[in-house]
C-alpha cells in the first residue's frame, strides 16, 4: 500500500475495540466475520453479516480502511477506492479474534438457520 491508497487512514497503534462486533454485542446480535477498521479500531461485521457494521462504521466515520479481523487472514480493503490490497502495515495486536471464537459467532447468539439469512 502507498499513501495515496490509504495508508494515511491507517494508525497501526491503535488497538481493536474488542473481539466482536461492537453494535452486535451491545444489541445482541451476531455476526458471519469480523472487520476491524485500521484507523481507530473498531470491529465491525462484514457485508455477509446481517447487520453489516463494518460497512456502517465507514458510513458514519469516513474511515476508508479496514482490515480482516478473522485470523489467518491479512487483507486490508478501501472503501473509497473499492480496492483489495493483500498487504499493508502491521496493526496494534490483536490481529483477529480469538482462534477458538467459532464463526459466525459468538458462541449463543447464532440462530439455528444462520445460513439462510446471510446476504
Amino acid at each position: 500500500m502507498s499513501a495515496t491508497d490509504g495508508t494515511e487512514a491507517i494508525d497501526p497503534g491503535v488497538a481493536p475495540s474488542g473481539t466482536g462486533c461492537v453494535e452486535c454485542e451491545e444489541a445482541g446480535g451476531w455476526w458471519f466475520h469480523l472487520r476491524r477498521c485500521a484507523q481507530c479500531g473498531h470491529v465491525g461485521c462484514c457485508d455477509d453479516s446481517p447487520a453489516q457494521h463494518a460497512t456502517a462504521h465507514y458510513r458514519a466515520t469516513g474511515h476508508p480502511v479496514i482490515r480482516s479481523f478473522e485470523p489467518g487472514e491479512e487483507w486490508f480493503w478501501n472503501y473509497a477506492t473499492d480496492e483489495l490490497y493483500v498487504s499493508g502495515p502491521e496493526l496494534a495486536p490483536p490481529v483477529s479474534h480469538p482462534a477458538d471464537q467459532p464463526v459466525p459467532g459468538p458462541a449463543g447468539r447464532v440462530p439455528a438457520d444462520w445460513a439462510d439469512t446471510l446476504r
